[in-house]
């Protein structure tokens, strides 16, 4: 019998748990968090992070212990609501909090947009392009050098939502890898634990590739450094995709040189990705119409693409989705596939929309509606 899968959808206005025994009925609980907005959230078993936060509430990661029945959080950064109790008693009471000390790292961080699970290690990305590091499940974080201290750093380009540390992967076969994504400023990797960084964004073939004018498309034999999204192939073959601000790119040795995987999709922008558990050659993506025409579906008829051949070739997998007078996006962070016998693919949308598919995205249905604007979609197994 499957086990049973919670997807974790994280929203402006708190973490929502989208929880099914069967995958055949879905019970939402929420929302979590006290409310913050949650950026990304991710899972193992039992234990769940969330992460978020924003000018109100500064920056933290939210941890549980026990599926989310409780929280716990390490803050990072301070908000204006921290200033306020401090100055004004007043405000203190009337909120129902205590002044605390200084977060330990305000004033480098504002918001977090990332979790990433490596070996042993929690990595957590913010803004403006941060990465921390936690080795004791989130209590207590670190910066981490090779990012923060980068010698290319001074001209790294903050792009229209300033330069946020959004996507973090790993190698389960090699935990000293890792890879980060950074709009606008292109794909980071590490061999090393983190301890130094690459940049990692030359075209693999460079003659191939003309001028463009929007300054986020692809250049002077480089893919574009806006950065969407990342994932990583299942395998040791270190196997990349990505979706950029102009185009999906595949990358066979790393990340060390990306070639065009978006040959017959409808348009080159787009922003999540993901990537089957088990097939590294079976993929799908949302593309939207672009990013000065409103973002949503091409026609306005929502559509996720499916590649079974790593990115070669493209179908579009409408059943079940809005065909006629759709405005939807689909953010960065939220498309997921669970890792079930027959993995489930998830998507949540700017309307308050999450869609799941059970056959691979040939079909798909709405297992959640009028939740806040979703910022991300992940899935964790329960237990059973």
């Amino acid at each position: 019998m499957t086990s049973g899968v919670t997807v974790l959808a994280g929203t402006t206005k708190g973490l929502f748990l989208i929880r099914s025994g069967d995958r055949a009925t879905w019970r939402v609980t929420g929302p979590l968090c006290d409310g913050w907005a949650i950026n990304h959230a991710i899972g193992a078993g039992d234990a769940l992070w969330a992460a978020g936060g924003g000018e109100w509430t500064g920056a933290g990661v939210w941890r549980s212990s026990d599926g989310g029945d409780t929280w716990t959080l390490s803050k990072l950064s301070d908000g204006t609501i921290d200033e306020w109790v401090r100055n004004d008693p007043d405000t203190a009471t009337l909120m129902g909090v205590a002044p605390a000390p200084p977060a330990p790292h305000t004033g480098t961080v504002e918001a977090l947009w990332s979790l990433g699970r490596v070996g042993g290690r929690l990595y957590a990305g913010g803004k403006p392009g941060m990465l921390f590091v936690s080795d004791d499940d989130g209590a207590t974080w670190a910066p981490v050098e090779g990012i923060t201290a980068h010698p290319t750093r001074e001209t790294w380009n903050p792009g229209a939502a300033g330069m946020t540390l959004h996507t973090i992967v790993g190698s389960p076969e090699d935990p000293a890898k890792l890879w980060v994504g950074i709009s606008a400023s292109g794909v980071f990797a590490s061999e090393d634990g983190g301890a130094t960084f690459e940049r990692r964004n030359r075209l693999a073939n460079a003659e191939a590739c003309g001028h463009h004018h929007h300054p986020a498309a692809p250049r002077d034999g480089e893919t574009g450094h806006c950065v969407h999204n990342m994932v990583r192939a299942p395998g040791s073959a270190d196997v990349l995709y990505q979706q950029n601000h102009h185009g999906l790119w595949r990358s066979r040795d790393g990340g060390r040189s990306w070639e065009d995987a978006g040959q017959g999709l409808p348009s080159t922008f787009g922003f999540p990705i993901a990537v089957h558990p088990a097939e590294p050659d079976t993929l799908w993506c949302f593309p939207l119409n672009g990013d000065m025409a409103g973002r949503f579906p091409p026609e306005a008829s929502a559509a996720v693409w499916r590649s079974r051949d790593g990115g070669d070739s493209w179908q579009a997998c409408r059943e079940g989705l809005p065909q006629e007078a759709c405005f939807f996006t689909v953010l960065r962070q939220a498309m997921a596939v669970d890792d079930t016998p027959a993995p489930g693919v998830y998507f949540g949308t700017n309307s308050g929309s999450v869609f799941a598919s059970l056959d691979e995205g040939d079909s798909w249905a709405e297992i959640a509606r009028h939740l806040p604007t979703v910022l991300c979609v992940e899935t964790v197994r329960q237990a059973g």
